[in-house]
């Protein structure tokens, strides 16, 4: 059962490293100057509870302002009223000589003025702390105190002189958000960092997700490195004084937003907004393009119109949002966002322009919408696909290749071909569909490592990795025919029976491949290889030759070999290159495959030579032992 200490005194309580107060309630609770370092605190209600200082470091920090003021005044102020009565004596005394009573009456009045002046600007300082409970450092500027706010410093090094990174942070979100100089932004960040770190209420490396701040007072409070997933502070007194640290709260305009609610027709490019709790959030016409909203909770969120270009969505509830004329051109949704109950009478695949205002509008008719749960049946296809997008000359056989290498590599993936799409002139989109929980960012890459290797062979290379294999075959010709007459697929279509259904299976591995399809000067190939080659170490034991050597006897066989044409010398020295760069670190994983493929790559431009050639001679008996180096044979 969770603990209960709604409505008590908790004032200066040490809850540090606790792990039993999972939903503790905490509402309408005096946390003034309490400890929850490190505690786990998911899901513990902190409705209305009153956070910061407690009277007794109030009282403390004003004693230190106090003794800070009468340092600054000092040096300052009471220096300017001793000049002043030094002025007003010998004014006195000289007057007296001559019975100017009225002077020395009026100089005498003006004197008592300035003294009281000075003490109300002193006690209007110790007010500032003891019943506000905070002092900003515009409060000093506003009253004229600079010389106190130098006065500060001292005091501000010592406090926060582990906190100085996250105090840049935020003083420099302040400057981009335009509320104040640097400078001052600085000082003032040290002011309440100071002030925080000296008996403040801190949550510091706590467990906050899922917890509720609703109407809390939180100045002087320290959430520097706790989990703020989920966290709610709608409502939330004082934000702007608390220590937030690299937090999603370090921006002044998220403060703002999830603490009223409203965000619309602001702009959130580009941030970092991970589990924020945006619930029931306005966000029409908000733009999130690029923006991280992964694991955000977004239930009840209205995003009319906002702009979801790129936004990541992993695990982000959508559970009731309202999505409609939202524009979602490459969001990232996963098979782990939620769209429960989500409202959506129509979206757009792209983002508008004067020419085009509603690009690619779903569904199509502009006459229909979506019904009630439409929109999540014509979004879910995309959950569990691999899209593999192509931009630049686009080659098919290749395409065939790294895909039916990828099936092949990775069987727990499942992969499917269910859809492709021509884009623009020699681009092309290929979508796959995954087994879930797949790493689609991890196939990719592989996918495109060996794609591109792969575009680089000559047509002869390719065919010798095709071998006849008709599933290889079947799909380059797809590929090459969506290339030729393109059908437009997009999101949701389900118009692709003539492309559905292919599983690519199979025995041929390339990955790692490295080549050049030009038939380049022999003399600068082989340049290229010593260059490599010098780059290995020497063998230890002259009877035991390395990979150097076993390299440069193969590139000099051939070289000189009398039966091999040039443009297949050009691609066995391509080859021997591969190796070579392989070599730098033999025992790796992936150079291991990259020096299988260039070997098997080798084998074949030798296999047609005559059996009296030397250069057969010398890859029977190289070739093993290069293999045998990196731990292949």
């Amino acid at each position: 059962m969770a603990l209960d200490f709604s409505g008590q005194n908790l004032r200066g309580r040490n809850f540090k490293g606790r792990q039993d107060l999972v939903g503790a309630n905490f509402s309408y609770a005096d946390i003034r100057g309490a400890n929850f370092t490190n505690a786990n605190l998911t899901g513990a209600n902190f409705s209305h509870a009153k956070a910061g200082l407690q009277r007794r470091w109030t009282i403390g920090v004003a004693s230190v302002t106090a003794l800070l003021v009468l340092s600054a005044l000092s040096k300052s102020v009471i220096v300017a009223l001793l000049i002043a009565v030094l002025v007003v004596i010998s004014v006195a005394i000289v007057a007296s000589r001559y019975n100017y009573k009225n002077l020395v009456v009026a100089l005498t009045a003006n004197l008592v003025l300035a003294l009281a002046g000075t003490i109300a600007l002193f006690l209007a300082l110790i007010i500032s702390v003891v019943v506000i409970g905070s002092l900003s450092i515009f409060d000093l500027v506003l009253a004229g105190g600079v010389p106190v706010v130098l006065a500060f410093l001292g005091f501000i090094y010592l406090a926060v002189i582990g906190s100085r990174g996250a105090i840049i942070s935020t003083a420099r979100a302040k400057v981009e958000a335009g509320i104040v100089p640097f400078s001052i932004a600085i000082a003032d960040e040290c002011l309440k960092t100071a002030v925080t770190n000296t008996g403040g209420t801190t949550f510091c490396k706590a467990d906050l997700t899922d917890a509720n701040f609703t109407a809390a007072t939180l100045k002087n409070t320290n959430f520097e490195a706790a989990n703020l997933t989920n966290t709610c502070l709608f409502q939330a007194k004082k934000l702007d004084r608390a220590r937030v640290g690299a937090t999603y709260l370090e921006k002044p305009q998220v403060r703002k937003l999830v603490i009223t609610g409203q965000g619309q027709d602001k702009n959130f490019n580009g941030l970092s907004l991970r589990g924020v709790n945006l619930q029931k959030a306005n966000l029409v016409d908000a733009s999130f393009i690029s923006t991280d909203l992964s694991e955000a909770n977004l239930q009840d969120a209205d995003l009319s119109r906002a702009r979801l270009k790129q936004t990541q969505l992993d695990g982000t509830d959508l559970t009731g949002a309202t999505l409609t004329g939202a524009y979602i051109e490459d969001w990232g949704i996963t098979n782990t966002t939620k769209l429960h109950g989500v409202r959506c009478e129509y979206v757009f695949m792209r983002l508008p322009t004067k020419e085009d205002p509603d690009p690619l509008r779903k569904p199509d008719n502009k006459q229909e919408i979506f019904a009630d749960g439409d929109f999540a049946d014509f979004i879910k296809p995309i959950f569990d696909t691999l899209d593999l997008y192509h931009n630049q000359g686009v080659d098919p056989r290749a395409v065939a290749i790294a895909f039916k290498n990828l099936a092949e590599n990775h069987p727990e993936a499942e992969l499917e071909i269910v859809a492709m799409e021509k884009r623009g002139d020699d681009k092309i989109l290929l979508r796959a569909k995954t087994a879930a929980g797949s790493d689609k960012s991890q196939l990719s890459a592989e996918y495109f490592d060996d794609y591109n290797q792969l575009k680089v062979l000559s047509q002869s290379q390719q065919l010798l990795l095709v071998e006849k294999d008709k599933r290889i075959i079947s799909l380059e010709n797809m590929v090459d025919t969506a290339l030729k007459q393109p059908k437009f697929y997009t999101q949701g279509n389900t118009i692709m029976s003539d492309i559905s259904g292919i599983n690519i299976e199979g025995s041929s591995n390339v990955s790692g491949i490295a080549g050049n399809n030009s038939i380049a000067n022999l003399g600068t190939i082989s340049g290229n290889v010593s260059i490599a080659l010098n780059q290995l170490p020497d063998a230890t034991d002259a009877e035991k030759p390395g990979i150097k050597e076993l390299l440069s006897q193969l590139q000099d066989a051939i070289i000189q070999s009398t039966y091999l044409p040039e443009e297949e010398k050009a691609e066995a020295l391509e080859q021997v290159n591969t190796l070579a760069e392989a070599g730098k670190n033999p025992q790796e994983s992936t150079k291991q495959k990259t020096a299988k493929t260039a070997i098997t790559m080798l084998k074949g431009i030798f296999t047609g030579l005559p059996a009296v050639a030397s250069l057969v001679e010398a890859g029977n008996k190289l070739l093993p032992a290069i293999a045998k180096l990196f731990g292949l044979g």
